[in-house]
Formats: structure tokens, C-alpha cells, sequence
């Protein structure tokens, strides 16, 4: 099996890298190799590497510059993931992408389900929903996993902000009024890994279509911040501000160039029982990156007297 990855140089391509490698030949593009405002040339890697598998985990992900740069997040996040599946389907090949918590508008009760009705409040979440829409109208076999709250040991992310802004700062005030679920690039690369594996070159038991992918639980931005330091302080990291002492404010008193949904919980029986798997607790799943993320802070062992 011949695997072509884009995006390899983000959060969830760093992961998918290694854990794709063992599934057959891996061919991966990072944005210098696959430039996504450039359709014509992305299209032309495919044709030239002709693989049984595409994932593509290259997006316009600056939420709120979106909403200042609506044409350059709609090329990358929509018409070039609908070129790319009208190759893929060309090639009898099969699609995985990734999509967002963000096609929803965060009104509902409870989890969203993959069916449930769409709402984007912002440009990103629509030209997210729109890459979709894109892919199913091309055809490709394909697997679209929506998810919520990513987080890794490298990258730009709420892990990693929070672990410095507590140590730069005597105060740290978080948004408690939106739910949703940290989702860890590593589970993402697992389940897609385990997917591929289950789909192989045909599409025999995974049907196509669209499957959320979040780890089990729910919390907020506010209680997500203090599991975070809580982590951090057990394992030694010099924190200026207490994991009791983070302050909860409502999204009004934070205001951001996008709106974000209130409610970001996704359903995820449906992956689940296609993959015949059972999902990780969330603070499970985000326990290791966040250790790997507080080791970068961990002062040194003092040397013992006498040495």
C-alpha cells in the first residue's frame, strides 16, 4: 500500500508520520512540498505518485485571522481539498481528511451527532464544512474525521500556551462557559492509522463518509487549564500561577475576532463502532502530551552536597 500525507510538518502530521510508516510505503509533503494555495501543483503530486491511500492533514487553521483572510482560508481549507478528491476518485484511491467541531454553531443539548444539522459561525468552520461538502460531491472513498480541541507535544496549542503563560504571568483568567473535548494528535494519528488498516485499498467494512473522533468525558477551557497545571506542578514545573488560582470568565469578557460554538461535544459512537474500538478518557488521552509539554519547563535535579 502506497500512502501519500500532506501536511506532515503539523501537529497531527508529525504523528501521522510514525504511525502510518508501518502500513506500507509512506510518502510524506509538508507545505514547502505541497504548497495548498497552489491546487495545479498538489494535484500534480498525486498524479506523479499515484498512491492507494491520501491523507491530508494540511489546513488554514488561524481561526480568527480567517475572518480577515476569508479567499486565502477558503483555497486551502475547500477548493483545493475538492481538487485533491476529484484526484483521489480518479485514481480509485481512498481520502482521509480531517474537519472540525466548528461546523456547528454550539446551540444544541448534548453531543452533536455526524448528521446532526450544520452551523458555522465563523470562516473557518465554513470553508471546514465546505472541504467536505467538496468531497462528497468528487465521490472519492473516503473518511472524514471531525474533531474537537487538538493538542500535541509540538506546535502551537492551548497546552502549550497555558504551561507558558503561567509561568510568565501572576494571574490567568480562562473561558468556563464552552464545552468540548481535548482530542490529542496522537489518538487522531492512532485511529486514523487504524481506519486505513481496516479500509486497506478498498473500502470493505468502513463505509465512506464523515466520523467524529474525540476522546470520551467533557470539560471546559477553564477546567482544561487547571488539569494542565495541576499536571504540570506534580511534575515539578515552576509554576507563577496555582492551578486553583486560574480565574473562570465568560467568553464576552475575551472577545476574539471569530465566535466559537458554546458547545463542541461531538457523539463518537458511530467510529467506534465501526472500528469496534472504546476511545480514551479525555485527561487520558491529554495527560501524556501534556508531561512531554511540562518537561520542557522541569527545573534541573540541584546536584547532591558534596558533589
Amino acid at each position: 500500500m502506497k500512502i501519500v500525507l500532506f501536511g506532515a510538518g503539523g501537529q497531527v502530521g508529525k504523528e501521522l508520520r510514525g504511525t502510518l510508516q508501518p502500513l506500507g510505503e509512506l510518502v510524506a509533503f509538508g507545505h514547502a512540498e505541497a504548497d495548498f494555495t497552489r491546487p495545479g501543483g498538489v494535484v500534480a503530486l498525486l498524479e506523479r505518485e499515484r498512491p492507494d491511500v491520501v491523507v491530508n492533514a494540511a489546513a488554514y487553521t488561524a481561526v480568527d485571522r480567517a475572518e480577515a483572510e476569508p479567499d486565502l482560508a477558503r483555497l486551502v481549507n475547500a477548493e483545493t481539498v475538492g481538487a485533491i478528491a476529484r484526484a483521489v476518485r480518479g485514481l480509485d484511491a481512498l481520502l482521509v481528511h480531517y474537519s472540525t467541531d466548528y461546523v456547528f454553531d454550539g446551540t444544541k443539548a448534548g453531543c452533536h451527532a455526524e448528521d446532526d444539522p450544520t452551523n458555522p459561525l465563523g470562516v473557518y468552520g465554513r470553508t471546514k464544512l465546505e472541504g467536505e461538502r467538496l468531497i462528497a460531491e468528487a465521490g472519492p472513498r473516503h473518511l472524514v474525521f471531525r474533531t474537537s480541541w487538538v493538542h500535541a507535544a509540538h506546535g502551537a496549542n492551548f497546552v502549550r500556551t497555558i504551561l507558558r503563560l503561567a509561568r510568565e504571568r501572576d494571574t490567568l483568567r480562562v473561558v468556563l462557559d464552552q464545552v468540548g473535548v481535548p482530542t490529542s494528535a496522537p489518538l487522531i494519528a492512532r485511529i486514523t492509522a487504524a481506519a486505513i488498516a481496516r479500509a486497506g485499498a478498498s473500502s470493505a467494512g468502513l463505509e465512506s463518509g464523515v466520523y467524529h473522533l474525540a476522546p470520551r468525558g467533557a470539560t471546559t477551557w477553564f477546567d482544561f487549564a487547571r488539569f494542565i497545571l495541576a499536571q504540570a506542578h506534580d511534575r515539578g514545573v515552576a509554576l507563577r500561577v496555582a492551578p486553583e488560582a486560574v480565574e473562570p470568565i465568560p467568553t464576552s469578557a475575551y472577545p476574539t475576532a471569530a465566535r466559537r460554538p458554546a458547545n463542541s461535544l461531538l457523539c463518537t459512537a458511530k467510529l467506534t463502532a465501526a472500528l469496534g474500538i472504546e476511545l480514551p478518557e479525555w485527561q487520558d488521552d491529554a495527560a501524556p502530551v501534556v508531561a512531554a509539554l511540562a518537561a520542557e519547563h522541569r527545573p534541573l535535579t540541584p546536584p547532591s552536597p558534596g558533589m
